[in-house]
């Protein structure tokens, strides 16, 4: 079974490939090619998610207490 990443890897690519076949400037191709580019930034999103060094985020009260100091 294919992972998450793999299988977004592969929809950006079958996106591209699709995008090829079609002029450019043309709708299709731009809609493909769209498409292949929301794969890749869900990709980014996932890894980001999943890293081990993700933190919380901080409260807006912590965030300015740490910018004075």
């Amino acid at each position: 079974m294919a992972t998450f990443e793999e299988r977004l890897a592969k929809e950006a690519q079958k996106s591209r490939d699709a995008a090829e076949q079609h002029p450019p400037g043309s709708m299709a191709r731009e809609q493909f090619l769209r498409r292949a580019r929301q794969a890749e930034t869900a990709s980014h999103i996932n890894k980001w998610l999943t890293s081990p060094g993700l933190q919380p985020p901080q409260s807006l009260e912590n965030l300015f207490a740490n910018q004075k100091e």
